[in-house]
């Protein structure tokens, strides 16, 4: 199967040095792009900013910003059977891009932001996705309850949801820790381990929705 995956951050300018992002480092997208390759299907790998190096055996697309992501996102999707969201795209980016760097004359600075273009949720609207759809959800509070309502009106498959409130897994961290969330209210919970070994056992789960799917639409 065909495989897209999206992976780490984005970065939305503020002026020429600053940029509004977050924490994510891009290891659990990196190590599902392998555990896909290494189980013998070919990937597409969208990647954000991020200090890893390029996995080999796979196309690899390079962008920064939420609109970048949304653009390539839209260039693939259609060529792929799965799909898997698991970059942390920024939410809302500065209204204005200063050209200059922003000095530090006033005593307070307002930022106007608004809302980046929404990836996940065009997939099925916009792109016209009837693949296996896969989002993740990383969360602070009411993990299974946002995850399960992101599953429901994103038109998702599988919702992968992680708590980044807990010490030593998620953000920054080698290992993770994850509640898979499906359609019915089902979920299962893959305990805490490496990225790179919780990245196979993702793939499992995905490979065999998708299996599925295609065997409900022979039918």
């Amino acid at each position: 199967m065909h495989i897209l995956i999206t992976a780490g951050p984005t970065r939305e300018p503020l002026d020429p040095v600053r940029y509004l992002t977050n924490r994510s480092s891009g290891k659990m997208g990196y190590a599902l792009a392998e555990a896909a390759r290494d189980a013998g299907h070919q990937v597409t790998l969208i990647s954000g900013p991020v200090h890893l190096s390029a996995p080999e055996g796979m196309e690899v697309i390079r962008v920064d910003s939420a609109r970048q992501m949304f653009l390539a996102v839209q260039n693939h999707i259609t060529k792929v059977a799965i799909a898997i969201f698991s970059a942390a795209v920024a939410d809302y980016r500065p209204v204005m891009q200063a050209d200059q760097k922003i000095k530090k004359n006033a005593a307070s600075l307002t930022l106007q932001l608004e809302r980046t273009e929404d990836i996940l949720g065009s997939a099925r609207s916009v792109f016209g996705f009837k693949g296996t759809l896969v989002g993740f959800a990383a969360e602070t509070e009411n993990l299974i309850a946002n995850a399960q309502d992101k599953l429901s009106r994103k038109g998702c498959d599988l919702v992968v949801a992680n708590d980044v409130s807990q010490a030593g897994i998620g953000f920054d961290s080698s290992e993770n820790a994850v509640t898979l969330c499906f359609p019915g209210a089902k979920t299962v919970n893959l305990p805490q381990q490496s990225k790179m070994l919780l990245a196979r056992d993702l793939m499992h789960h995905i490979i065999r929705i998708a299996s599925d799917t295609d065997t409900g639409r022979a039918d």
